[in-house]
């Protein structure tokens, strides 16, 4: 498989017009599978050459499939890796790491999410990368760290898992349910996007004259566990400020109601009501007013206090409709409520907004047909340098005959 045209970020023929905002940074990318992939095509949607650095086997994401794209490749791995350029080097042998090295040396961005050790072992480590490319920022993803976690498989289920998040994902232990993961590998896009945010501080600092290191770059450590118990939010704050940890809720809220799902005829409806004038209206258009003065409801903490019976009255009205004119009725009064859609429904919706959110690159097959490819656009909007979209999904060594410039 192979794109279109020129490699996306080469600056002899990229004008000005087609300049992202990190035009001129570029990226050695020895990352796989998820949360480092995913940051470096954050990076590459915003205008960074990256070179996607592979073992000669590819990244291991290309092999798990079904389902495939059109040109065959693995929709796991494609939906992570537009914009990049892909070249072998077999670390295991001389000539590979060499070329790795010189990648690395070139680069102003270094990312790699290899069990901690591994880059030094081939010493592509961070002080041994710093000590010849002294602005170098390099990011580094680990599961638990690299001291006493160096040796803890670092894999979303487990860390949805040991981090606290299956503890209170899923339906609660008094209906019959049991821990549940997330049905996307959340931590690592979590940690990816905390990549990024890290890199761009560290390029930040690197290029300020009044920074405390001005021209020099830094080491960037992201962890699966940090970015999941930061992204545990509320729930992590209560658990600290009161020392009780919060159990599985299903759909329902901790603290407020009715914020969860409820049946209307004919499928789901989420409410997400989190003020009492809310609570009035939805009251209102129920056709049930008199709720909102009852003294187990008029306020949020009543409401919370006793949701199951509030739940019961709510479901009750609700039966007497569908979820679409329930939800038709609600948007006309200002209550925020949408039916449960699936993942095609929720593209449909975005475009609806016009929202943009799919990116499509054209990509060459094997047998020389061309295809358009469509993944999930970057959900970051610039008015002056906005993501683009030019490059596919590279084929394993797609560009290793490019050369690649010192800096």
């Amino acid at each position: 498989m192979t794109g279109t045209g020129e490699p996306q970020h080469d600056a002899a023929r990229q004008d000005d017009e087609r300049r992202g905002a990190l035009h001129g940074i570029r990226v050695a990318d020895f990352s796989r599978v998820l949360a480092g992939p995913h940051a470096t095509m954050i990076l590459a949607d915003l205008g960074a050459d990256v070179i996607k650095i592979e073992s000669p086997e590819g990244d291991g994401t290309r092999q798990w499939s079904p389902p495939v794209n059109a040109v065959g490749q693995s929709t796991y791995f494609a939906g992570v890796n537009r914009g990049k350029r892909s070249v072998v080097c077999d670390l295991r042998d001389e000539e590979g790491l060499a070329r790795a090295r010189e990648l690395a040396l070139s680069a102003d961005v270094v990312i790699e999410n290899f069990k901690p050790g591994t880059m030094e072992k081939f010493g592509l480590g961070y002080d041994a990368v710093a000590a010849e490319n002294p602005g170098v920022v390099f990011c580094s993803i680990s599961g638990f760290g690299d001291t006493e976690g160096r040796d803890l498989p670092g894999y979303d289920l487990l860390v949805q898992a040991v981090g606290g998040l299956m503890s209170i994902t899923g339906q609660s232990d008094e209906t019959g349910g049991e821990p549940t993961k997330v049905g996307v590998a959340l931590v690592d896009i979590l940690t990816g996007l905390n990549a990024v945010i890290g890199i761009q501080a560290a390029l930040r600092a690197r290029d300020t004259e009044e920074s405390a290191t001005p021209g020099r770059g830094q080491h960037v450590k992201v962890t699966l566990l940090g970015s999941l118990l930061s992204a545990l939010a509320n729930q992590a704050s209560s658990t600290l400020e009161t020392g009780v940890a919060p159990g599985r809720m299903g759909n329902a809220h901790p603290s407020i109601a009715p914020y969860e799902t409820f049946a209307a005829a004919d499928q789901s409806i989420a409410l997400a009501v989190g003020t009492d004038g809310q609570f009035a209206r939805l009251c209102d258009v129920l056709g049930i007013g008199e709720l909102a003065a009852d003294e187990r409801f008029a306020t949020n903490p009543q409401r919370v206090a006793h949701r199951v019976e509030l739940r019961a009255e709510l479901e009750s009205a609700l039966r007497e409709r569908s979820a679409a004119e329930w939800i038709e009725a609600f948007t006309a009064a200002n209550i925020p409520a949408g039916r449960v859609n699936s993942i095609a429904q929720a593209l449909d919706l975005a475009e609806t907004l016009g929202l943009d959110a799919v990116a499509t690159t054209t990509a060459t097959a094997g047998d020389g047909s061309e295809h358009t490819l469509r993944s999930v656009a970057t959900p970051i909007s610039l008015s002056e340098t906005p993501a683009r979209y030019e490059v596919p999904p590279p084929g394993v060594g797609e560009h290793q005959g490019a050369r690649w410039r010192a800096r």
